[in-house]
Order: structure tokens, then sequence, then C-alpha cells
């Protein structure tokens, strides 16, 4: 009988490290995501400001672009 309630506590046990630790990796995905769109976001930003001084610099050189 010991051994089976052993047996039980430390599935229990087990069990419960294995939900600590996906919550811990939904968290970080969850960070992660948000980063992504901050970095997504700022190449975006960036991307617009190359275009915009690329179109003041054919215009400058007397292109047309």
């Amino acid at each position: 009988m010991f051994w089976a309630m052993l047996a039980v506590a430390v599935g229990f046990v087990g069990l419960a490290v294995l939900a600590v630790l996906a919550i811990k990796v939904f968290v970080e995905a969850q960070r992660l995501g948000r980063q992504v769109a901050d970095t997504t976001r700022q190449i975006n930003q960036a991307a617009e400001e190359l275009e915009r001084a690329a179109v003041g610099v054919a215009k400058a050189g007397g292109e047309v672009v």
C-alpha cells in the first residue's frame, strides 16, 4: 500500500512540475511574440525612412523614381 501511495504522490509532483514548466513556456512564447512584433514594427519604420531618403536623393540627383 505504501508503494502505491508513493507512486501516486510522485506522479502528482511530476504533473505539477510539468504544469509549472508549461506555464513558463507559455509566458516566454508570449514575450517572444511581443518582441517579434516590436522588431517588425521597427524594421517597417526603418524601411519607410529609407524609402523617403532614397526619394529625396533621387530628386536631388535629377532621376525619376
